[in-house]
């Protein structure tokens, strides 16, 4: 069996997963369930996919959704351990619950400034993986290949390859 290393899933793999229209992406999601027990995931990407299912009306996919993401790793901005940053304000304060953000911000800012935007979900997807130090598993290369490009540690991952 094939190992994979602990990583995030954007909101287009898992949103593929739940639909098992890929068979290269099932094989890959089964390896790596066969490996973590459970898909780690943002809320963000939680946050897509019950806006998708709302807008259309489809309470009871948004139901079926919320059901399977209850037993999944769900990860947020805020870590469990406290981060010390350079920065002395940063440190004296402990402000650990919200370095996700700021990095998000950076992120959307330098993109901005670079005018190669991308949006806010996934400025704050890509923090979400750099600040637990994980693989973002995606098949929206080229909007995160910008992040990569202005030197943010963001590992990528295609499960379509």
């Amino acid at each position: 069996m094939n190992k994979v290393e602990k990583s995030l899933l954007d909101t287009d793999i898992l949103s593929e997963i739940i639909k098992r229209a890929n068979p290269r992406i099932i094989a890959k999601a089964n390896i790596y369930l066969n490996q973590f027990d459970k898909y780690t995931i943002s809320v963000i990407t939680v946050m897509e996919i019950v806006e998708g299912w709302q807008k259309r009306k489809q309470e009871e996919r948004l139901q079926q959704f919320l059901t399977i993401v209850s037993s999944q790793e769900i990860l947020s901005f805020d870590l469990t351990e406290a981060v010390h940053e350079r920065s002395p304000i940063m440190a004296e304060r402990n402000h650990s619950v919200f370095l996700g953000a700021v990095l998000a911000g950076k992120i959307y800012a330098d993109l901005e400034t670079t005018k190669k935007r991308i949006g806010y979900p996934d400025c704050m997807i890509a923090a979400i993986a750099i600040r637990h130090n994980l693989t973002l598993v995606t098949g929206n290369l080229s909007h995160y290949q910008r992040i990569k490009d202005l030197d943010y540690s963001l590992r990528l991952d295609n499960w379509r390859l």
